[in-house]
């Protein structure tokens, strides 16, 4: 028999061998740790993996109600339990995968929070920041995630070619992004004019530490909306959205958007076919 804890440094370790991303084990890394020190407390001492019942995980998830977690975050903490009971199961330390016998919590379905373009561009002046406008424009205009944004470095990205290589992103892909027209000239821009001169190879760069951080950027647009004096939450996430929502209310075909977002599927990328309240007013009245 196993400990608990001992099948869990297997299961990052393999986690690694299969190349899942840094950010990706640390999540799961937290959601099996908070698991354990809740079956430590529950049964006072270390637990043995073949000991864990489906109550055990329903009532783990129950706490976390408790504490006022949202479905969302007990949704990805039983991801984690089924990822980990399946390795378990596939290795032969367990009988089976217990987590599959429990349900998920229910989600609300929400109506993804967009941008319009005079949104971004209003937002991008307020902006005092002249780097964070750029990165800004980039998130707007190519639809991809901070980290990946700000990991681009002056070899993935070609000016020249108007092509952005992204290395390793979600799931450790990679994949091709265009440089639309209306970024080029703001990329050229900033590289010939105003990207300060410093050993670092990231193309988004400072002059103080050569890089920027994802907390920093939101923090700017928090500020900004703050300034703005808009209701609306904009996180980095939501110029994602707003790239892919408007690709969508220009009838570019899903499949296209799908490989430009680097989804690896039509359902993920079919959350953003939904409508403003303005164009369903629109439908109803062509009648």
């Amino acid at each position: 028999m196993y400990l608990f804890t001992d099948i869990i440094k297997k299961f990052l370790k393999h986690m690694k061998a299969i190349e899942r991303s840094p950010e990706t084990i640390s999540g799961y890394t937290k959601d099996l740790m908070a698991f354990n020190r809740f079956l430590e407390k529950r049964y006072n001492g270390a637990v043995y993996t073949t000991e864990i019942l489906v109550g055990d995980l329903e009532s783990f998830l129950e706490q976390l109600q408790k504490q006022g977690q949202a479905p969302a975050s007990r949704s990805r903490r039983l991801y984690t339990l089924r990822s980990f009971f399946a390795y378990a199961y596939k290795k032969e330390f367990v009988k089976r995968n217990i987590a599959l016998s429990v349900d998920p919590p229910k989600l609300q379905q929400k109506e993804r929070i967009y941008l319009s373009e005079d949104e971004v561009m209003e937002l991008v002046d307020a902006i005092d920041h002249p780097l964070i406008q750029i990165v800004v424009l980039t998130l707007y205009y190519t639809g991809l995630r901070i980290s990946e944004c700000l990991n681009l470095t002056l070899y993935t990205v070609d000016l020249d070619k108007q092509l952005i290589h992204v290395v390793g992103g979600k799931g450790n892909k990679d994949r091709m992004v265009p440089i639309s027209d209306k970024l080029l000239p703001v990329l050229v821009d900033y590289v010939q004019h105003h990207r300060p001169k410093v050993a670092s190879t990231y193309f988004f760069a400072t002059g103080k530490t050569g890089m920027l951080s994802p907390v920093y950027v939101n923090r700017v647009l928090g500020e900004t909306i703050e300034k703005l004096g808009w209701k609306k939450k904009v996180t980095a996430h939501i110029l994602r959205h707003s790239f892919a929502s408007q690709l969508v209310k220009k009838e570019v075909n899903l499949v296209k958007i799908q490989k430009l977002l680097g989804h690896s599927s039509l359902k993920v990328t079919s959350i953003y076919t939904h409508s403003n309240m303005e164009e369903l007013s629109e439908a109803v009245n062509v009648l």
